[in-house]
């Protein structure tokens, strides 16, 4: 089974890829959505440990941790101390029950994965891009967003130019999400034609 990670910068289109390759027949499974599983469920008592304060009602309260990590970003490794390991079992979870039930490939969004270091095991890496432009535009739409918090997102993340080098395949997002979905099902074929 082809174990894909797929990655990209923030706004790039990494979620409309994983819905093509879900779309196509290949089970998905996203690292964000694992953490907001998680901060309402087993990394609350110990983010809350780290954090005091930052949960409500028994969930991780995302906006007051952010607020917390942007007044002291030395958080940020002590928090993925202890998230990490969590999401990184979930994913080798996931990839041995894609592998156990048959399938010819399976797909994993991490938005972080090379700036983690860590090695997921994947075989292959699909990069999603947009120009910088693009890219500004789509992260400034969002609600609550400012242009600082866009320079301090970007200062934690490599370079676009870097992670399109490492890429095994690229997306570019800019396209209509037809035509990446043909990408997708192209791919994928070329995968099951391979497959013995």
């Amino acid at each position: 089974m082809q174990r894909i990670g797929v990655t990209g910068s923030i706004a790039t289109g990494k979620s409309t890829l994983l819905e093509a390759f879900a779309a196509v027949g290949v089970p998905v499974f996203s690292a964000d959505a694992a953490v907001a599983a998680l901060y309402a469920g087993e990394a609350v008592a110990p983010v809350e440990a780290l954090f005091p304060g930052v949960s409500r009602d028994g969930i991780i309260d995302r906006q007051e941790l952010s607020r917390r990590l942007a007044a002291d970003s030395s958080g940020f490794k002590r928090l993925e101390a202890v998230v990490h390991p969590l999401v990184r079992r979930k994913i080798a979870d996931f990839l041995d029950a894609a592998e156990r039930d048959g399938h010819v490939a399976a797909a994993v969004e991490v938005p972080l994965l090379f700036e983690s270091g860590h090695d997921y095991g994947f075989d292959a890496i699909a990069v999603t891009h947009v120009d910088d432009t693009i890219q500004r535009q789509r992260v400034l739409a969002r609600p609550g967003m400012t242009v600082e918090k866009l320079e301090t997102l970007l200062a934690r993340q490599m370079p676009q130019a870097e992670k399109k080098r490492r890429a095994t395949w690229l997306f570019d997002t800019a396209q209509a999400p037809e035509q990446i979905e043909a990408q997708v099902a192209d791919l994928v074929a070329d995968l099951r034609r391979q497959d013995p």
